[in-house]
């Protein structure tokens, strides 16, 4: 007899079978544990009663600010280029020009904040936009 017309197990019956047991059982778990749980005043925080704690939308406010200070302030102060100081920075290379009597200019302006080891915060136009991040 050839593989695809012999009979097949009842694996999708007992597949079947094994969900609904599993859905009416979560389904009751939750039912009896919504029961069960009474709705606990919410505490209050450092120098607060209760009356005047935090509203759930200014706590996510705080935790938001919180979590991006401690997770983006160290990106502002981080050194950007690791081989600054060294002899293999790549970034220590500046081009100048003068013609006739005009004042000279150099990239070393736009890569001087680089080649000294400077953060994100150092650079330019890029430092004064980094009071926004939080940290």
């Amino acid at each position: 007899m050839a593989r695809h017309a012999a009979p097949k197990p009842p694996r999708r019956a007992l597949l079947q079978a094994g969900l609904t047991v599993t859905a009416v059982g979560a389904a009751l778990s939750a039912g009896a544990g919504a029961a069960q749980a009474a709705p606990a005043p919410a505490p209050a925080g450092v120098g607060q009663t209760a009356d005047d704690a935090p509203t759930p939308g200014q706590a996510l406010t705080d935790a938001v600010t919180h979590s991006a200070a401690a997770g983006l302030g160290p990106a502002k102060n981080m050194r950007l280029n690791p081989l600054a100081g060294t002899d293999v920075d790549p970034l220590n290379n500046t081009i100048g020009t003068q013609v006739a009597d005009f004042k000279p200019v150099s990239t070393g302006v736009a890569t001087a904040p680089l080649t000294s080891g400077g953060a994100l915060k150092d650079l330019p136009l890029a430092g004064g936009l980094t009071g926004i991040i939080p940290g």
